[in-house]
């Protein structure tokens, strides 16, 4: 039986991989590992957390004891690894905190492989999900495809892109399988509001300002994380090894143009007069080393593994706000901090 490790389980994109897992792969034990920081809320996996197969070990990837002692445990045979720093604002505040967890824990996470499963590697994969954010910034015209050179502009993308070079070296040097995707911008439920979308619907419904970077005609893939979980699920299984996948949405946006259609369907859901939210709309100085465009060449996601996006952004977006107005409590915990007293009411024995 499989025992795949899912490292950053309770985070956004993390607690929809796990939740899909646990549910389509009755017969895989599944050992969600988190170090529940600011991002990670095990409310995020009420749906899933009395399954047979789904376990929760609370752990930083930068603990090697701890993360040895997880393999030993459970028995480690696979790892699908999505623990980060993720937050480009965060990194340009705090650079060291990005390089300690996305490339010393990945590293941390690569020896417990390598030192667990040195009997026959080639029974075990150690996927590691990564961003579109390590390939730069493109122009007008063109997109990342998987053979695009990196150029990471931030401490978060250069830490991720170290973290990857890792991933890969391991493969080369050791023997370790492995497979790589890089993904564009994500959306949906669940997602921590830091982030444009989660936070724009949040300022919304409180008649907050909707600040917009610059001149807020930076360009981005969005990808639904129903999808990318989805995604993620075919690459584990028939992806392959020593590959890269980029997965895309197919769907660019300038971010005015996403605010304001956010703005229009979350009038429309409230009740509220056209334009109202737009009001809202505020320009704020732009983010040091800010890329102007990303885009996602999933060419060869589709037509090597079949994978397409299930939803337009525009009904994955619908959809997303949907479920924030369906899911005050969980906004309201999060924005409150409540959210971090649900470990010790569920696992303080």
């Amino acid at each position: 039986m499989k025992s795949i490790l899912i490292t950053g389980g309770a985070g956004f994109i993390g607690s929809e991989v796990v939740r899909q897992f646990v549910v389509n792969h009755p017969d895989y034990k599944i050992v969600n590992l988190d170090a529940l920081t600011y991002a990670g809320n095990l409310e995020n996996l009420k749906p899933v957390e009395n399954a047979a197969n789904y376990n929760f070990e609370k752990a930083d990837i930068t603990d090697a004891a701890a993360i040895n002692a997880v393999f030993e445990k459970h028995g480690i045979t696979d790892v699908i690894h999505l623990a980060a720093e993720s937050h480009v604002d965060r990194s340009i505040t705090d650079p060291l905190a990005f390089v300690h967890t996305n490339v010393i824990g990945t590293v941390t996470l690569l020896e417990a492989a390598k030192k667990y499963w040195k009997e026959d590697y080639n029974k075990h994969l150690f996927y590691h999900i990564s961003t579109d954010e390590v390939y730069g910034t493109l122009g007008a015209e063109g997109f990342f495809t998987e053979e695009t050179s990196y150029d990471p502009h931030s401490p978060y993308s250069a830490s991720k892109a170290s973290s990857d070079h890792f991933v890969r070296a391991y493969y080369d040097t050791y023997g370790i399988q492995v497979v790589v995707s890089n993904c564009s911008n994500n959306y949906g439920p669940y997602h921590f509001p830091e982030k444009l979308i989660p936070l724009s619907i949040n300022n919304i419904i409180n008649h907050k300002p909707l600040p917009v970077y610059g001149d807020g005609k930076y360009t981005r893939d969005w990808l639904y994380v129903i999808d990318h979980a989805s995604a993620i699920d075919l690459i584990f299984h028939k992806g392959k090894v020593g590959d890269t996948y980029n997965i895309g949405g197919f769907n660019e946006w300038q971010n005015i143009d996403l605010v304001k259609l956010l703005c229009k369907q979350m009038d429309e859901k409230l009740g509220r007069e056209a334009g109202d939210s737009e009001k809202l709309i505020t320009f704020v100085k732009d983010r040091p080393g800010h890329d102007k465009r990303y885009a996602i060449d999933a060419t060869k996601l589709n037509k090597e593994l079949g994978w397409y996006p299930s939803v337009t952004f525009e009904e994955g977006l619908s959809a997303t706000i949907d479920w924030y107005l369906s899911n005050t409590e969980w906004l309201n915990n999060v924005t409150s901090g409540n959210y971090a007293k649900y470990y010790e009411q569920q696992y303080n024995h």
